[in-house]
Formats: C-alpha cells, sequence, structure tokens
C-alpha cells in the first residue's frame, strides 16, 4: 500500500506499507528516499510489515520551507506511527535517519518501541576531538560542504557525486547507479538541503544513544572505513548495543544479502 499522512496541515509524508506482522518502520538518510530500501522491502515484506517513510521535503512528501530540521522529523515520525496504529515497531534509520530515531527517543522516549536499529550514523557528528571521537568528518570539511556546495544545484549534484563514489559504494558505480543515487538527492531542493545538513551537523544524541541503548535492543551497523574508531566510541558510550561492520556508508544496498542476515539475526533475538 501506498500512502500519504498529513502530519500538520499542508504537509504530507509518503509512506510505503508492505507485508504484515512485526513491524519494521525504515527511515532513509539526507535527501533520499523510500527508494534506498527496495532490496530490504523486497525481503522483509515476505516475513514483516515493512513500512518506510519519506520524511518531510524528502522523495515523493511535501516540499516545504520549514520544519526542515530533526526535531520536526522526530515529531512527524510520531504522527506516522499514531496514524497508522502502528505498536511495537523496530525504528531503523540510516545516516541522518539515525538523528529521527534518536529525536523520537528524546521527545517520547522508548515505550512501545520493540528495537532500533542505526546504520552508520555517530550521535554527534562534531567534535573538537575530532581525532578522538566518531565524528561525521573534520569541522573544516563539514564547513566546505555547507558553504561550497549546498548553495545551488550544482553543488548538490558534485557533493552527492563524491559521496557517492568515495564514501556511499565500495565499488566502482555504474554511470545508470550514479545517476539514479544523485536524481534520489536532488528530489530535495539544495536550499532545503542545506538546511538538513546544518541541523544535523549541529545535532547532539549522545545522551540517547546511551539511554535507548540501556532500554531497547540495539544494533549498529557501521562502515568498514571508520569501524575502529567508531567500536572503541560505541563500547563506551552504548556498551549495551550491538555493533556489527560492514561496506560502505550504505552498504545495505551495496550487500542487500549479508546487511538483511545481520538484520535477520538481530530481529531473531527479540523474539
Amino acid at each position: 500500500m501506498k500512502t500519504y499522512i498529513e502530519v500538520e496541515p499542508g504537509v504530507e509524508l509518503y509512506v510505503e506499507d508492505h507485508g504484515a506482522g512485526d513491524v519494521l518502520v525504515f527511515i532513509p538518510g539526507f535527501t533520499f528516499t523510500t527508494e534506498v530500501f527496495s532490496r530490504q522491502v523486497n525481503h522483509f515484506s515476505k516475513t514483516h510489515r515493512t513500512i518506510v517513510i519519506d520524511p518531510r521535503s524528502h522523495g515523493r512528501s511535501t516540499m516545504t520551507v520549514h520544519g526542515n530540521d530533526y526535531v520536526t522529523h522526530g515529531t512527524d515520525l510520531k504522527k506516522v506511527l499514531q496514524e497508522m496504529n502502528i505498536e511495537n515497531p523496530t525504528l531503523i534509520g540510516w545516516s541522518f535517519g539515525c538523528l529521527t530515531v534518536w529525536e523520537y527517543i528524546r521527545q517520547f522516549g522508548t515505550k512501545g518501541i520493540k528495537g532500533q536499529v542505526l546504520i552508520d550514523m555517530p550521535p554527534k557528528s562534531l567534535s573538537l576531538n575530532e581525532n578522538r571521537d566518531w565524528v561525521e568528518g573534520k569541522i573544516d570539511d563539514m564547513a566546505i560542504a555547507y558553504t561550497n556546495y549546498l548553495r545551488h544545484p550544482k553543488g548538490q549534484r558534485d557533493f552527492i557525486s563524491a559521496y557517492a563514489n568515495g564514501v556511499m559504494i565500495q565499488r566502482d558505480l555504474t554511470n545508470d547507479e550514479l545517476a539514479w543515487l544523485v536524481e534520489q538527492s536532488l528530489t530535495t531542493p539544495y536550499y532545503i538541503a542545506a538546511n538538513l545538513f546544518s541541523s544535523g551537523l549541529f545535532s547532539d544524541y549522545r545522551e540517547e544513544a546511551e539511554s535507548g541503548s540501556k532500554q531497547i535492543p540495539t544494533l549498529y551497523v557501521v562502515a568498514e572505513h571508520w569501524s575502529s574508531t567508531a567500536r572503541s566510541y560505541l563500547n563506551k558510550l552504548a556498551p549495551e548495543a550491538e555493533v556489527d561492520v560492514l561496506g560502505g556508508h550504505m552498504m545495505f544496498w551495496e550487500h542487500p544479502g549479508t546487511f538483511n542476515t545481520l538484520l535477520e539475526t538481530f530481529l531473531h533475538k527479540q523474539t
């Protein structure tokens, strides 16, 4: 089923609802859409009720000049779960989609949430101790991305192209694959992408990452390129969480079989 859910007057989120059983809710990352999870939907909808969401100003959801921050995205998620009468879901966020999961926990707690899967996102993106902490990147590099790239459509295309080739996927992308990834991002206009980018970079969800992993089953799946730093960081901040390492930033798309097996194993432990 494909539907639209109004989260506030004039703002609708596009949602797909497949299958039946225990509920999985997938939330894509910065400027991406439901389509990135197609290989998970095809697999898990055979055994679970599998829901994927285009967040506000992503994909087929309403493009709006307000609410493009992760505080609002957390509130939007609550409204979707309520409207769809979803109980005891496992929340699965990828990249900045993890911020939506943590923001939900900040606002509403973990009651009624069966578990959480956090795909390749540190709970605090920037740090003065960037050589020691698990962070999204160096402060100067993130500033360049914001000021030099997310100022016009070409800059956004260049930014996503470089990120896709350098971080998201480990193998060489075909021209069609790269074009598809860039087109995913460009459904969000550059001026909204810039708001989302800054909101994500200045978020701090260390408290939610720590408390959430104590209260509900938690799995982190982190990319190989920063796995040593991520493991060390998470072992201190959220020692109760499971941590698996796989591929690049978009490992669930590049290595769907291995990723789906990791997720299945985690889900089986919840039953």
